[in-house]
């Protein structure tokens, strides 16, 4: 099976709805969360701010269920599908990204 590359330190995940495909989230991972995302089948990833592993769901109850994941072709990048339980963001917001900045609309 082929791993990521991990020699830079930590490497972004985006997390998708493994149905929609919807980009929920996107998050960074170290070995050591790769690792327990694969054991558990649940997302775990490295908080920058906090410098520490954390679970994702583990306090708000929206846990993450892995359905896949995917390497990029430099295999410094995730992309992981899952069953969202509850809200992927932190704001309670089914997805981290709806802060609008700019939509092109198209003339036919």
């Amino acid at each position: 099976m082929t791993q990521p590359d991990f020699s830079k330190g930590l490497i972004p995940a985006i997390i998708t709805d493994h149905e929609t495909k919807e980009v929920l989230m996107l998050a960074y991972m170290n070995q050591e969360s790769y690792q327990k995302t694969l054991e558990t089948n649940q997302t775990w990833f490295y908080s920058r701010s906090r410098e520490a592993l954390w679970h994702k769901g583990a306090t708000s109850g929206h846990f993450q269920q892995v359905k896949s994941i995917v390497l990029d072709c430099d295999f410094d990048t995730l992309l992981i599908a899952v069953e969202q339980i509850g809200a992927a963001c932190h704001t309670g917001a089914k997805t981290c990204f709806f802060n609008k900045v700019k939509e092109v609309k198209s003339d036919g």
